[in-house]
This record gives structure tokens, C-alpha cells and sequence, in this order.
């Protein structure tokens, strides 16, 4: 399953800014998969904190054929040293089951989760442990297809902004102003503005100021 965009959103983006409409007519259609499983998305992301992607690959392989069917019951009947020896932090492995028991008696409810609003549905999941603002905002973007999301803690979205409007640094009113000209299609423009941050002009380069070390 793929993040669900069309024309009415393409042609509303390059209607409110150029830079962005043409960025969209070279880059074209992205393809970015999300997954509908709340529960397990959540784990997940706790799973593939600090960790390359080829190393949460690995390590999520290993969860999956210990546990089985990914759910709190399964989670819960697990000794924590058995999940550690997936690869697992000790703290992860806290939060994971923390997670697991809230669900499992009823003090945490996912499935609510899809009728709040997206301010609302931060604030449930932060209040997780291991869970923070940007691991919210990328549930909201990549499980629940939210589509308004716009992280200002999403160090390639800061990147690609810099790259695309050539500014040397984003500050948040400059953020804000930006996001508020993408509203309400801001995930659409977090697709493209990802891709750009990844390299897909190459001629936009990154205007930031190079730190000693890349000197």
C-alpha cells in the first residue's frame, strides 16, 4: 500500500507555490509505502530508533519470527530476554512492552487513535514512552495517511526547504509560512520535499553554511 495522492492535490500544490510545482513536474509521481497496522507500526518505530535501515531490517526479522503474530498478548508472554536477544535494547524492550501492557488492559486505545484530531493524536502517542513529536507525526503520515503533516523535527524536510528555496537556514517562521501554503495537502508536499533532500535534482544543492568538518 502506497500513500494515496492524486491530481486534485498535485495541481492545488503548484497553484500555491512555483517552486514547488516545478520540483513536482521533474520528480513526478513518488511512490512511498505506508502500512494501515497501527499497533504493530508503533513497535516498529521503537524497534528502528538509532538504527540504519538495513540493521531495523535484520533486527524487526527477527521480532516478527519470535513473536508471531504481532500483539500485546504475544508481546507480553515473552521474557524480556528473549526479545533483547533479537537485537534489541534493554530500553527498547521497555518500551515495547510498556506499549504492549497499556494496550493489552485497555488503559491505551489504538483504534481511537483514527478519530482524533492530528494535534490530538500527537499528544496520545507522546504520552508513550519512546515515543516523541516526529515518531507521532510519522505515524500519522505513514500508517494513518493523515493528509497535513509537515514535520519541522524532519532534519531532510528542514533540508529539502533549504535546498528548494535556497535559504541558508529555516528558522520556524519560515517553516510555519511554508506549511501554512501547503495546508491542506502538507504530506504530499513532505513527499517531494523528502525526495529533493535525497537528491532527486541534483543541481539543488544544500545553501546551509558547511561546518568545520565538512571544511
Amino acid at each position: 500500500m502506497y500513500f494515496e495522492y492524486g491530481e486534485k492535490e498535485i495541481e492545488y500544490l503548484k497553484s500555491k507555490d512555483k517552486k514547488l510545482g516545478e520540483a513536482i513536474e521533474r520528480i513526478g509521481h513518488i511512490c512511498r509505502e505506508t502500512d494501515s497496522d497501527l499497533f504493530t507500526s508503533i513497535i516498529k518505530q521503537i524497534v528502528g530508533q538509532q538504527i540504519s535501515a538495513p540493521a531495523f531490517k535484520t533486527v524487526w526479522n527477527r521480532v516478527e519470527n519470535l513473536i508471531g503474530t504481532v500483539n500485546a498478548e504475544n508481546i507480553l508472554s515473552l521474557p524480556d530476554e528473549e526479545l533483547q536477544s533479537c537485537g534489541l535494547s534493554y530500553r527498547k524492550v521497555g518500551y515495547i512492552k510498556d506499549f504492549a501492557q497499556k494496550v493489552y488492559d485497555k488503559s491505551f486505545d489504538v483504534e481511537k487513535l483514527n478519530s482524533l484530531r492530528d494535534k490530538d493524536v500527537v499528544k496520545e502517542l507522546s504520552s508513550l514512552k519512546g515515543i516523541g513529536v516526529w515518531t507521532a507525526e510519522m505515524l500519522l503520515l505513514f500508517c494513518m495517511q493523515r493528509p497535513d503533516i509537515v514535520s519541522f523535527g524532519d532534519l531532510a524536510i528542514i533540508r529539502g526547504m533549504r535546498m528548494l528555496y535556497r535559504h541558508r537556514k529555516i528558522d520556524k517562521e519560515k517553516f510555519n509560512r511554508y506549511r501554512r501554503r501547503y495546508s491542506p495537502y502538507g504530506s504530499v508536499a513532505s513527499l517531494y520535499l523528502w525526495a529533493i533532500s535525497a537528491g532527486a535534482i541534483p543541481e539543488l544543492t544544500d545553501p546551509a553554511p558547511k561546518t568545520k568538518k565538512e571544511k
